[in-house]
């Protein structure tokens, strides 16, 4: 650990023993009870929970559907050659993209989020959907670095406005000692529409092409609409008896700015968003910098050999659900990619079910870690079946410790100001997301990337700077194996061997162990806040 790491962790266990500030003990007395709820048992759990809890599943469901298409191969489709359909980009370039991506969808909701308590959850989620159109359509119509840019500025936008009030329902339709099953479901139900979604973005960009991935996603996300004429608001009628106080002058209303300052100011909170701020860049690196590994680095050929044979497989059930080539011979990073939610997608319950067994923040300690020894696996070998084995690690770690961190502020938040909170859980997420947007492309650029590496080697065998140069984006190696003659395997694992490509992943998990030290320290110093009766 570094001299700043371990400052950051004697402040934390300087912090696990101070007594909290008197103007907030008030506010935090009770609130280490969040941290040891009693959940009912399985059966019980899912009985408890009423028919607008699974809606707001369905029209998540179908939201990540629509995000994890694309999400799921941004980078790959930033960096593709124009000869391809992509942008030929740079890791970096695609860096400013997913930060000012992040900044969007992560810090909007922190002062907005409340809206939705506010002015109605139905109409929030309806006015976000026409939004996320919006996006999903400009980065089909203008395939540009800036058209892409503010095509995800617009999905992030829209993106920020629907999640208060998905989150917010689902808290304000569940209840203490059934949350801890609530989210594991939900969590379900969120992967299954991530899931699918690659798998269509796969499907369509190896059959039809870049384009057609957004427009399908636009056909997506306008299924919310229909799921909307089921919904209905849970305890709606106190939200419009309490507007009706306001506007008759009986009640007074908050001003939404400062009330969020007010609640954000309450030590508990603020520190606890800080120290997720962590896991939220590991944990991103997985879609913004992983599927360009695995596009560069990872043969997945041998997946498919071992599985089906030389030559691959014909059956288009096997290619779509294993997000294949059109081929068959070789998976495409983001079927990769999609283990993670095939996994949580079968085994959700059964960790919901190990995660409500433990403290909350014992929960999140053990997901951090084990998302963090993903990370180590990840960049230090080119063998297709060890990223596997990464992928599901990281996945097992996510079980525990994502519905965790949502599951807990929502049951610290006080009563009226459940979406307030649940938009307050995007700093972290923002924080984390925005910085790693920001830097893990340009790590990545700078200790992995094949394209760099390949116009460094054009060079040392003899291609002149002005050729190089000439290159299209994207399209260095491709050259590389025409100028030389060799295999692509055997130039893969050349500059792989040559290069300390696997630093990226050592960094992440870096940061991971760090995390999860935190997330330990708090949970011992947040106990303390509740006092005995």
């Amino acid at each position: 650990m570094s001299s700043n790491e371990h400052d950051i962790v004697d402040d934390m266990a300087h912090a696990a023993t101070v007594e909290p500030a008197p103007d907030v003990v008030a506010e935090e007395d009770t609130s280490g009870a969040a941290d040891d709820i009693k959940q009912l048992g399985f059966g019980a759990a899912i009985a408890t929970l009423g028919y607008v809890f699974w809606v707001v599943g369905g029209m998540e469901m179908v939201e990540r559907l629509a995000y994890y298409g694309v999400k799921a191969v941004a980078s790959i489709y930033a960096t593709d050659p124009a000869t391809k359909g992509g942008l030929g980009l740079t890791p970096s370039q695609y860096g400013d993209i997913t930060f000012v991506w992040a900044l969007v969808q992560s810090f909007v909701p922190v002062f907005t989020g409340g809206l939705s308590d506010r002015f109605g959850y139905k109409e929030t989620i309806a006015v976000s959907t026409v939004i996320k159109i919006a996006g999903y359509f400009l980065m089909a119509m203008f395939a540009s670095y800036y058209g892409f840019m503010i095509g995800a500025i617009v999905l992030a936008l829209g993106t920020a406005v629907f999640k208060p009030g998905i989150q917010g329902t689902l808290v304000n339709a569940t209840k203490p000692e059934n949350s801890s099953m609530a989210w594991g479901i939900f969590y379900q139900t969120v992967n299954i529409g991530g899931f699918l979604g690659p798998l269509v973005a796969s499907f369509m960009r190896g059959h039809f092409g870049w384009r057609e991935v957004f427009f399908a996603c636009c056909g997506i996300i306008c299924c919310n609409f229909l799921l909307l004429l089921t919904y209905k608001e849970p305890h709606k009628e106190e939200r419009l008896a309490r507007a009706k106080l306001v506007k008759e002058g009986k009640a007074k209303q908050d001003n939404l700015f400062l009330d969020s300052l007010k609640e954000l100011k309450k030590t508990h909170v603020w520190l606890y968003l800080l120290i997720f701020s962590g896991f939220w860049f590991m944990f991103n690196s997985l879609f913004d910098v992983l599927p360009l590994h695995i596009k560069e680095w990872v043969n997945t050929e041998t997946i498919v050999s071992d599985l089906f044979g030389a030559g691959g497989t014909r059956n288009p059930v096997f290619k779509f659900l294993l997000g294949m080539n059109p081929e068959g011979t070789e998976v495409h990073p983001e079927g990769m990619l999609n283990l993670n939610a095939g996994l949580i997608m079968v085994t959700c319950f059964f960790f919901a079910w190990l995660s409500g067994k433990m403290r909350a923040t014992t929960s999140m300690v053990v997901g951090t870690l084990l998302s963090t020894a993903a990370m180590f696996m990840s960049g230090y070998s080119v063998l297709g079946w060890l990223s596997v084995g990464a992928i599901l690690t990281f996945s097992v770690g996510e079980m525990l410790s994502s519905p965790k961190f949502s599951e807990f502020i929502g049951n610290f938040a006080p009563a009226g100001k459940k979406g307030m909170y649940l938009g307050f859980s995007q700093i972290p997420l923002g924080i984390g997301w925005s910085l790693e947007g920001l830097l893990a492309p340009r790590l990545y650029d700078h200790y992995a990337s094949k394209e760099r590496f390949a116009r460094e080697l054009l060079l040392e065998k003899g291609m002149s700077q002005h050729d190089v140069d000439a290159i299209k984006g994207g399209a260095a190696f491709d050259k590389l194996v025409e100028f030389t003659g060799q295999n692509a395997h055997d130039l893969t694992t050349q500059l792989h061997d040559t290069h300390n490509v696997g630093m990226v992943w050592t960094i992440m998990g870096g940061i991971g162990i760090l995390s999860a030290i935190c997330i330990y320290l708090y949970g011992r110093w947040f106990r303390t806040l509740k006092k005995p009766s």
